[in-house]
């Protein structure tokens, strides 16, 4: 079965984005600190819109929300510098969104070794 085009637009937007935020963006704005990937993209199906989730790995809590913010206030930056990169008609709209299923994650594997513990 062929992967639909959302769905290889998914990809491609993740590895590009997730290329601009390493490069271009982290060098502009020096609020990015940390580890930023990017660990899901969902474009609408008329690919107008792009939900982007992230996840940041930094030292304490308060450099992590500083750096989702600075994603956030730099989503017209990061459109351009898609622009540059994708041969689309449009490029969506980005939406950025924290990704908090690694720490969920670990908390669930946490009280697993808890209850076997006792």
């Amino acid at each position: 079965m062929k992967p639909s085009r959302t769905d290889r637009l998914d990809s491609e937007y993740r590895r590009e984005i997730s290329a601009i935020l390493a490069g271009p963006l982290k060098n502009r704005d020096p609020r990015i600190t940390g580890i930023v990937s990017v660990t899901e993209a969902h474009v609408s199906p008329d690919l107008k819109t792009a939900k982007i989730y992230v996840s940041v790995y930094s030292a304490s809590e308060e450099q992590r929300k500083r750096t989702l913010e600075a994603i956030a206030e730099n989503a017209g930056f990061i459109r351009r510098e898609l622009a540059k990169v994708m041969r689309m008609r449009t490029v969506p709209a980005l939406t950025f969104a924290s990704d908090d299923s690694m720490a969920y994650g670990s908390k669930m594997d946490e009280l697993l070794a808890g209850l076997h513990k006792d």
